[in-house]
């Protein structure tokens, strides 16, 4: 089988090749022969009933410094090609939502993965709210009164974004912490979403563990450890990737969530799990395969592939 794959995505040309998934997905696609295209989200185009894209015909290669060559930029429809890849990295704002009602108009005679009106409808921390036995204590609120009443019974609490992505943003508030009205008074004058807290979970200090599912189904993990005095572990500020296998609790998450997941089209997901508790479930533009594929030698890309050739065929 040989398809047409399009990438939505941030430019490829600044990618890591050692850490990106969206390079490995598509190094393992023009291994099996498929075509690759790529364009930024500010390309996407409705032009009078038509799906456009404005970008490249690429070949990848994992060479440092020289891993793609991109051909003269074209306009292509959309609706011609076989899969697109809902890739770019968030903020999950009004710009990212847009794109996912666009990509609407062709999925899934053309196959977006993954599934665009799902991705609107359940962003990270928002899935999670779902599965309320499975997650840490969580509010979600804007108002300052709601959220100081959280912090008084929970005492020490993480205060974030709802949808901040990559680590920012992300403040602990210990017992004795008194800058809950200050952060509020900073982050209600960037905009005007709410805010999430939850629970502090002591546990993190031994890894925020991300488990890999392709099509509802666990496939692997990695241990994401905060480096020292830091209380986040994504690796963009300072996580280091350990190998990690899932635990009888990790199992007992991804049978309860992945029936959904497999029903609404999310075929690439990245569950974060803090000693045993579920904090987030990434559906916009999840990580760590490359990770995954070193630790254990699994190829989550050739998988994500097949799962993908199969509801094409």
């Amino acid at each position: 089988m040989t398809l047409k794959v399009a990438f939505q995505m941030d430019p490829i040309g600044a990618v890591d090749i050692n850490a990106d998934s969206s390079f490995r997905i598509a190094e393992e696609a023009q291994a099996r022969g498929h075509e690759l295209f790529v364009y930024t989200p500010d390309k996407l185009a409705f032009e009078e009933g038509r799906v456009t894209a404005r970008g490249h015909r690429a070949l990848v290669r994992r060479v440092e410094g020289d891993h793609v060559t991109l051909q003269p930029e074209e306009k292509i429809d959309l609706a011609d090609w076989d899969v697109v890849w809902l890739r770019q990295d968030p903020p999950f704002d009004m710009g990212y939502i847009t794109t996912t009602h666009i990509l609407d108009m062709i999925h899934p005679d053309t196959l977006v993965v993954n599934d665009p009106m799902w991705v609107r409808n359940y962003p990270e921390k928002l899935l999670v709210l779902q599965f309320p036995d499975l997650t840490p204590p969580t509010t979600i609120a804007r108002d300052i009164e709601t959220l100081k009443a959280f912090k008084e019974k929970h005492q020490d609490i993480i205060l974030k974004p709802l949808y901040g992505n990559g680590g920012a943003g992300v403040f602990r508030l210990e017992p004795s912490d008194r800058n809950l009205n200050s952060l509020h008074e900073l982050f209600i004058g960037i905009n005007n979403e709410p805010l999430i807290a939850q629970k502090f979970l002591p546990d993190v200090a031994a890894g925020d563990k991300r488990v890999i599912l392709i099509d509802g189904e666990p496939v692997g993990a990695i241990n994401r450890v905060p480096a020292k005095g830091e209380t986040r572990s994504n690796m963009h500020v300072g996580g280091r990737p350990e190998k990690v296998g899932l635990s009888e609790r990790d199992l007992e998450i991804c049978a309860a969530i992945g029936p959904l997941l497999r029903e609404k089209g999310q075929i690439f997901v990245g569950i974060d799990v803090i000693g045993g508790n579920l904090t987030e479930i990434n559906v916009t533009s999840p990580t760590g395969i490359q990770e995954l594929e070193r630790f254990d030698g699994i190829n989550v890309a050739e998988k994500i592939w097949q799962a993908i050739e199969k509801r094409v065929g």
